[in-house]
Protein backbone atom coordinates (compact mmCIF):
# COMPACT_ATOMS: atom_id res chain seq x y z
CA UNK A 1 0.00 0.00 0.00
CA UNK A 2 1.51 3.33 -1.03
CA UNK A 3 1.28 6.55 0.97
CA UNK A 4 0.14 9.98 -0.17
CA UNK A 5 2.23 11.39 -3.06
CA UNK A 6 3.49 14.98 -2.83
CA UNK A 7 6.37 17.20 -3.87
CA UNK A 8 8.11 19.24 -1.15
CA UNK A 9 9.67 22.70 -1.42
CA UNK A 10 13.05 21.25 -2.37
CA UNK A 11 11.68 19.51 -5.45
CA UNK A 12 11.79 15.97 -4.02
CA UNK A 13 8.88 13.62 -4.32
CA UNK A 14 7.94 12.18 -0.97
CA UNK A 15 5.88 9.21 -0.02
CA UNK A 16 4.71 8.48 3.49
CA UNK A 17 6.83 5.72 4.93
CA UNK A 18 9.51 5.97 2.18
CA UNK A 19 12.74 6.25 4.25
CA UNK A 20 14.98 6.27 1.19
CA UNK A 21 13.44 9.50 -0.06
CA UNK A 22 13.91 11.16 3.30
CA UNK A 23 17.59 10.16 3.48
CA UNK A 24 18.28 11.32 -0.09
CA UNK A 25 16.65 14.64 0.57
CA UNK A 26 18.69 15.19 3.75
CA UNK A 27 21.97 14.30 2.04
CA UNK A 28 21.23 16.66 -0.84
CA UNK A 29 20.42 19.50 1.53
CA UNK A 30 23.64 18.94 3.51
CA UNK A 31 25.72 18.86 0.34
CA UNK A 32 24.12 22.03 -0.93
CA UNK A 33 24.79 23.79 2.40
CA UNK A 34 28.43 22.63 2.30
CA UNK A 35 28.93 23.98 -1.24
CA UNK A 36 27.41 27.25 -0.17
CA UNK A 37 29.78 27.52 2.77
CA UNK A 38 32.80 26.67 0.58
CA UNK A 39 31.81 29.31 -1.95
CA UNK A 40 31.66 31.82 0.87
CA UNK A 41 34.89 30.76 2.63
CA UNK A 42 37.21 30.47 -0.37
CA UNK A 43 37.18 34.17 -1.36
CA UNK A 44 37.65 35.02 2.31
CA UNK A 45 40.68 32.69 2.53
CA UNK A 46 42.22 34.19 -0.59
CA UNK A 47 41.66 37.68 0.75
CA UNK A 48 43.26 36.73 4.06
CA UNK A 49 46.32 35.27 2.28
CA UNK A 50 46.59 38.40 0.17
CA UNK A 51 46.51 40.65 3.23
CA UNK A 52 48.99 38.43 5.07
CA UNK A 53 51.51 38.56 2.21
CA UNK A 54 51.09 42.32 1.99
CA UNK A 55 51.65 42.74 5.74
CA UNK A 56 54.81 40.60 5.71
CA UNK A 57 56.26 42.53 2.75
CA UNK A 58 55.64 45.82 4.55
CA UNK A 59 57.38 44.58 7.70
CA UNK A 60 60.30 42.89 5.91
CA UNK A 61 63.62 44.71 5.61
CA UNK A 62 65.01 42.22 3.06
CA UNK A 63 63.47 40.42 0.05
CA UNK A 64 61.15 37.59 1.13
CA UNK A 65 61.41 34.32 -0.78
CA UNK A 66 58.15 33.04 -2.33
CA UNK A 67 58.75 29.66 -0.67
CA UNK A 68 58.60 31.28 2.76
CA UNK A 69 55.45 33.21 1.85
CA UNK A 70 53.85 30.00 0.56
CA UNK A 71 54.56 28.22 3.86
CA UNK A 72 53.23 31.19 5.78
CA UNK A 73 49.84 31.36 4.07
CA UNK A 74 49.67 27.62 3.30
CA UNK A 75 49.40 28.01 -0.47
CA UNK A 76 51.43 26.57 -3.38
CA UNK A 77 54.44 28.61 -4.45
CA UNK A 78 52.88 29.20 -7.88
CA UNK A 79 49.77 30.61 -6.23
CA UNK A 80 51.86 32.99 -4.09
CA UNK A 81 53.82 34.17 -7.13
CA UNK A 82 50.55 34.82 -8.98
CA UNK A 83 49.25 36.67 -5.92
CA UNK A 84 52.37 38.88 -5.81
CA UNK A 85 52.06 39.57 -9.53
CA UNK A 86 48.45 40.62 -8.95
CA UNK A 87 49.52 42.95 -6.12
CA UNK A 88 52.25 44.47 -8.29
CA UNK A 89 49.75 45.14 -11.09
CA UNK A 90 47.30 46.65 -8.62
CA UNK A 91 49.92 49.03 -7.18
CA UNK A 92 50.98 50.12 -10.66
CA UNK A 93 47.39 50.55 -11.82
CA UNK A 94 46.53 52.65 -8.78
CA UNK A 95 49.69 54.74 -9.28
CA UNK A 96 50.92 54.10 -5.77
CA UNK A 97 54.11 55.66 -4.46
CA UNK A 98 55.68 52.22 -4.11
CA UNK A 99 56.09 49.14 -6.28
CA UNK A 100 56.44 45.41 -5.64
CA UNK A 101 59.59 43.99 -7.23
CA UNK A 102 61.27 40.60 -7.29
CA UNK A 103 64.93 41.08 -6.40
CA UNK A 104 67.64 38.78 -5.01
CA UNK A 105 65.32 35.77 -5.30
CA UNK A 106 62.49 37.29 -3.28
CA UNK A 107 59.83 40.00 -3.17
CA UNK A 108 60.15 43.42 -1.59
CA UNK A 109 58.33 46.76 -1.56
CA UNK A 110 60.33 49.77 -2.70
CA UNK A 111 59.68 53.37 -3.64
CA UNK A 112 58.47 54.08 -7.16
CA UNK A 113 61.30 55.03 -9.54
CA UNK A 114 59.33 58.04 -10.77
CA UNK A 115 59.45 59.57 -7.29
CA UNK A 116 63.19 59.33 -6.74
CA UNK A 117 63.55 63.13 -6.58
CA UNK A 118 61.22 63.34 -3.58
CA UNK A 119 62.99 60.48 -1.83
CA UNK A 120 66.37 62.13 -2.39
CA UNK A 121 65.07 65.32 -0.79
CA UNK A 122 63.81 63.32 2.16
CA UNK A 123 67.07 61.51 2.77
CA UNK A 124 69.48 63.73 4.69
CA UNK A 125 72.68 64.70 2.95
CA UNK A 126 75.52 62.47 4.03
CA UNK A 127 73.25 59.85 5.55
CA UNK A 128 74.59 57.32 3.07
CA UNK A 129 77.99 57.23 1.42
CA UNK A 130 78.21 56.44 -2.26
CA UNK A 131 80.81 54.09 -3.68
CA UNK A 132 83.80 55.71 -5.35
CA UNK A 133 84.71 55.14 -8.98
CA UNK A 134 87.48 52.62 -8.17
CA UNK A 135 85.09 50.74 -5.85
CA UNK A 136 82.45 50.54 -8.57
CA UNK A 137 85.04 49.30 -11.07
CA UNK A 138 86.22 46.63 -8.65
CA UNK A 139 82.65 45.61 -7.87
CA UNK A 140 81.85 45.29 -11.59
CA UNK A 141 84.90 43.05 -12.12
CA UNK A 142 83.83 40.79 -9.24
CA UNK A 143 80.25 40.66 -10.51
CA UNK A 144 81.20 39.56 -14.02
CA UNK A 145 84.30 37.43 -13.30
CA UNK A 146 83.38 35.72 -10.01
CA UNK A 147 84.73 33.67 -8.40
CA UNK A 148 87.90 35.73 -8.66
CA UNK A 149 90.97 36.31 -6.47
CA UNK A 150 92.36 39.64 -5.30
CA UNK A 151 95.45 39.18 -7.46
CA UNK A 152 93.31 38.63 -10.55
CA UNK A 153 91.29 41.76 -9.82
CA UNK A 154 94.51 43.76 -9.38
CA UNK A 155 95.83 42.40 -12.69
CA UNK A 156 92.68 43.52 -14.52
CA UNK A 157 92.62 46.98 -12.95
CA UNK A 158 96.36 47.45 -13.00
CA UNK A 159 96.48 48.67 -9.38
CA UNK A 160 96.43 47.19 -5.90
CA UNK A 161 92.79 46.64 -4.89
CA UNK A 162 93.28 45.39 -1.32
CA UNK A 163 91.81 48.46 0.38
CA UNK A 164 88.98 48.80 -2.13
CA UNK A 165 88.10 45.12 -1.77
CA UNK A 166 88.01 45.42 2.00
CA UNK A 167 85.56 48.32 1.67
CA UNK A 168 83.26 46.25 -0.54
CA UNK A 169 83.40 43.36 1.94
CA UNK A 170 82.57 45.69 4.84
CA UNK A 171 79.61 47.11 2.93
CA UNK A 172 78.34 43.58 2.35
CA UNK A 173 78.46 43.72 -1.45
CA UNK A 174 81.29 41.19 -1.78
CA UNK A 175 82.20 38.14 0.29
CA UNK A 176 84.68 35.27 0.36
CA UNK A 177 82.93 32.36 -1.33
CA UNK A 178 85.67 29.75 -1.84
CA UNK A 179 89.37 29.12 -2.26
CA UNK A 180 91.44 28.47 -5.35
CA UNK A 181 92.55 24.81 -5.37
CA UNK A 182 95.91 25.85 -6.84
CA UNK A 183 99.10 26.75 -4.99
CA UNK A 184 98.59 29.17 -2.14
CA UNK A 185 94.85 28.48 -1.83
CA UNK A 186 93.98 32.07 -2.74
CA UNK A 187 90.66 33.42 -1.45
CA UNK A 188 88.04 33.77 -4.17
CA UNK A 189 85.47 36.55 -3.97
CA UNK A 190 81.92 36.87 -5.27
CA UNK A 191 78.91 39.14 -4.92
CA UNK A 192 76.25 38.76 -2.23
CA UNK A 193 72.44 38.96 -2.16
CA UNK A 194 72.88 42.51 -0.81
CA UNK A 195 74.53 43.42 -4.12
CA UNK A 196 71.57 42.01 -6.08
CA UNK A 197 69.17 43.87 -3.80
CA UNK A 198 70.96 47.21 -4.23
CA UNK A 199 71.15 47.00 -8.04
CA UNK A 200 67.57 45.66 -8.31
CA UNK A 201 68.35 42.30 -9.94
CA UNK A 202 66.80 38.93 -9.23
CA UNK A 203 69.93 36.94 -10.13
CA UNK A 204 73.35 37.35 -11.74
CA UNK A 205 71.84 36.10 -15.00
CA UNK A 206 70.07 39.47 -15.22
CA UNK A 207 73.34 41.39 -15.50
CA UNK A 208 73.51 43.24 -18.84
CA UNK A 209 75.88 41.67 -21.39
CA UNK A 210 79.38 43.10 -21.42
CA UNK A 211 79.03 43.65 -25.16
CA UNK A 212 76.65 46.51 -24.43
CA UNK A 213 79.55 48.47 -22.90
CA UNK A 214 82.17 47.75 -25.57
CA UNK A 215 82.50 50.50 -28.21
CA UNK A 216 81.99 49.67 -31.87
CA UNK A 217 85.06 48.51 -33.82
CA UNK A 218 84.98 51.67 -35.96
CA UNK A 219 85.19 53.81 -32.81
CA UNK A 220 88.12 51.77 -31.53
CA UNK A 221 89.93 52.18 -34.85
CA UNK A 222 89.33 55.94 -34.84
CA UNK A 223 90.73 56.18 -31.31
CA UNK A 224 93.80 54.18 -32.32
CA UNK A 225 94.41 56.43 -35.34
CA UNK A 226 94.11 59.51 -33.14
CA UNK A 227 96.62 58.09 -30.69
CA UNK A 228 99.08 57.22 -33.46
CA UNK A 229 98.86 60.75 -34.90
CA UNK A 230 99.42 62.24 -31.44
CA UNK A 231 102.48 60.02 -30.94
CA UNK A 232 103.90 60.97 -34.35
CA UNK A 233 103.51 64.68 -33.64
CA UNK A 234 105.15 64.31 -30.25
CA UNK A 235 108.07 62.40 -31.81
CA UNK A 236 108.85 65.05 -34.48
CA UNK A 237 111.96 67.16 -33.67
CA UNK A 238 111.30 70.83 -33.10
CA UNK A 239 113.44 73.56 -34.66
CA UNK A 240 115.31 75.86 -32.30
CA UNK A 241 113.86 79.30 -31.88
CA UNK A 242 116.14 82.26 -32.56
CA UNK A 243 117.04 84.27 -29.52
Amino acid sequence: MTGDHRVDDDGFEDHDGDDHRVVARAEAMLERDSDSRDATDRPSERSEARRAVEAVLVAATEPVEPRFLAELVELPVDAVEALCASLADEYERDQRGFVLRRVAGGYRLQTHPDLVAYVEHFVLEGQHVRLSGPALETLAIVAYKQPISRAQISAIRGVNVETTLQTLVQRGYVAEISRDPGPGLAVLYGTTPVFLERVGLDSLHDLPPLGDFVPDSSIVEALERGLRISDDIAAEPTEPVDG
